[in-house]
């Protein structure tokens, strides 16, 4: 059976609903809505006037009426909240998200009235799931100091060995995040705060993160050492002289910026300072050139001895 489809009554609000006998006189004119089943019965249709709705619902052994009335007044019921008593949420947590306790609020450079929010995992339960500790190992050098073909070398061993890692190199990342910024000192300055600081996220997530970059201003990796916890941070200054670099120059850098194309080139123009009091040092002098295999193994060494391949 299917019924008529017209519009509701004025008010648009119904309670009282009443279950009638078998309908047995014939129905008004109906509209198929397509809906042949719903838990178990089949749905013929509805129709309404403005006084009642009828919902027709019929079973393969009967067909009953439902008729709702028109509200009169009262829509609904009052809904009382309970408080569940087994809710993990305590009184800091209600006092955060309500307001009420302020002093956990922060402003941290231009961000005003920011709260940290804690995850119940933390950076330990990660790195037990990956059975590695996460940390930053910031290659350090000039460029074509091979900062770049290291970082691969040593991504590439840890990998076979079953270690996640992750690089962030400072060209790469002058492509999307850094876009924005320049070759300027102040430039640099936040390029480097920048990468500094999803490093951290990287390796508060169990990851081993390998930074590439020149980063040639000492005040700047330092500051990044502070962001993290004490021995997460891992400063590995590749030592080849400014001759070495140039004669490489893969990128033809340093011939552009001899011939002055390319102003405050670091080495030239610019100045680069070497880290003071670095965790690991690969020199490149002379004939003691060793391979990118060889410094990236030199490396995997220190985390071994250091207990960073294991949780």
């Amino acid at each position: 059976m299917t019924a008529a489809l017209r519009p509701p009554c004025a008010s648009g609000m119904f309670h009282n609903i009443e279950c009638g006998p078998p309908v047995t006189s014939p129905s008004p004119p109906t509209e198929n809505l397509g809906f042949p089943m719903l838990r178990g019965a089949n749905v013929a249709g509805f129709y309404s006037s403005r006084r009642s709705l009828v919902l027709h619902c019929g079973r393969s052994d009967s067909l009953k009426r439902i008729k709702v009335k028109e509200n009169t007044g009262n829509w609904f019921k009052p809904i009382k909240a309970i408080v569940d008593s087994d809710s993990s949420w305590t009184e800091e947590r209600g006092a955060a998200l309500s307001g009420t306790n302020l002093r956990q609020m922060s402003n941290v450079g231009k961000s005003t009235n920011i709260l940290w929010h804690a995850c119940p995992i933390q950076k330990q339960d990660r790195e037990q799931l990956l059975q590695q500790k996460g940390c930053v190992i910031w290659l350090t050098g000039l460029s074509g100091s091979g900062k770049s073909t290291i970082a691969c070398a040593l991504s590439r061993s840890l990998h076979s060995r079953g270690k996640l890692t992750y690089i962030l190199d400072g060209d790469n990342l002058r492509h999307g995040l850094n876009q924005d910024l320049s070759f300027k000192a102040e430039d640099r300055s936040e390029n480097i705060r920048r990468i500094g600081e999803v490093a951290k996220l990287f390796a508060d997530a169990g990851v081993i993160c390998i930074t590439s970059l020149i980063s040639p201003y000492r005040k700047d990796r330092d500051a990044c050492r502070a962001l993290l916890p004490k021995g997460d941070f891992i400063e590995v200054f590749i030592d080849a002289p400014l001759h070495v670099c140039e004669a490489r120059d893969p990128k033809g850098l340093y011939k552009l910026a001899r011939a002055g194309k390319i102003k405050g080139f670091t080495g030239i123009d610019d100045p680069y300072e070497p880290p003071c009091s670095c965790e690991i040092v690969l020199q490149q002098k002379g004939s003691d050139c060793k391979s990118p295999s060889d410094m990236a193994e030199i490396v995997i060494s220190y985390l071994e001895e250091n207990g960073y391949l294991g949780a």
